[in-house]
């Protein structure tokens, strides 16, 4: 919780850790901790679990609860701790959202109430009511329409940011990259943004974004916290050259439903046991792994490198 007091902190590569699991479908707590570790050492600047990457409609709060916690002892202050806390249910996002505060988390990383379709007001009231029960915690929207069917307008994220000093910033996972610059315009860099999706990444540090909480951040950790830190240093080509290098990466990981071509990836390469992913989402198909391996070739010079962090057996 050392960022907790100054979220002004929490920036860059934000790796949204995947959730593995083992070959017969339990959470896998030594693979989190090698994943940590690995993430860590490739300089990840911080560290989110249980966002829509870590399969959290999948598992039950017990289980989330307790990833966090293994999570948030193995990073030791060392990085921000992000953790996504949100679920459909009021009472479920209060419940994770305590287990994250007492785990030491510096922020809670809140999706908005997914199938409901909530009103802006209904939004509005979700995240008042989550910030007030944890007035000392730093609150962050999770904007990510493909997935909940709402979408948190620019004046609800301001209103918000307006009237709770603990709304503190916002996850943008959409692909209309004006409405980046309309919650920006309408808040200030004061509000910190973060994308969610891959290639808007780079662009949203142009327009004052705090950094990224992206997928490819599983397989590729070292190439993203470059990228952030050459455009923060000034080499904008360098940062380029990293977006333009990732592409092939950033399609692999889509090619079938995400995290099932990440997890096969870490995987492939010994840092979980296991690329099992939870029902309703399957391992990739014979066809998905065709297209994966011609990717994951071409983006091989972007991965970061797993030496020492290999499972015993892979």
């Amino acid at each position: 919780m050392r960022f907790r007091s100054n979220p002004q902190q929490i920036r860059g590569s934000i790796a949204p850790v995947m959730t593995p699991f083992t070959a017969d479908g339990a959470v896998d707590h030594e693979g989190l901790i090698n994943l940590v570790r690995w993430q860590l050492a490739s300089g990840t600047h911080g560290i989110s679990i249980g966002g829509s990457t870590g399969e959290p409609g999948a598992q039950t709060v017990t289980e989330r609860a307790a990833a966090i916690r293994t999570v948030a002892a193995e990073v030791a202050d060392r990085v921000p701790f992000v953790p996504g806390t949100g679920t459909a249910k009021l009472d479920e996002t209060l419940e994770l959202t305590a287990a994250a505060q007492d785990a030491g988390a510096d922020a809670a990383l809140v999706i908005t109430p997914y199938y409901a379709r909530p009103t802006q007001e209904a939004l509005y009231t979700w995240y008042r009511t989550v910030a007030l029960e944890f007035p000392d915690l730093p609150i962050v929207a999770y904007n990510v329409p493909s997935r909940t069917a709402v979408d948190i307008a620019p004046e609800t994220v301001a209103r918000l940011f307006r009237d709770l000093d603990n709304f503190v910033g916002v996850k943008e996972t959409t692909k209309d990259f004006e409405h980046f610059s309309r919650v920006l315009h309408l808040c200030g860099r004061e509000l910190l943004v973060w994308s969610g999706i891959e290639l808007l990444c780079l662009p949203l540090l142009a327009l004052g974004g705090a950094g990224f909480v992206s997928a490819t951040a599983n397989i590729a950790p070292a190439a993203c916290a470059e990228m952030f830190t050459a455009w923060e240093s000034g080499d904008h080509e360098r940062a380029r050259e990293i977006h333009y290098g990732l592409h092939p990466l950033v399609d692999l990981l889509f090619v079938e439903t995400n995290p099932a071509p990440g997890k096969w990836v870490l995987a492939e390469r010994g840092l979980i046991a296991s690329g099992h992913v939870r029902p309703p989402l399957i391992e990739p198909t014979p066809s998905g792994l065709d297209r994966m391996k011609a990717l994951l070739a071409e983006g091989a010079n972007y991965l970061s490198p797993a030496e020492g962090f290999t499972l015993e057996g892979k």
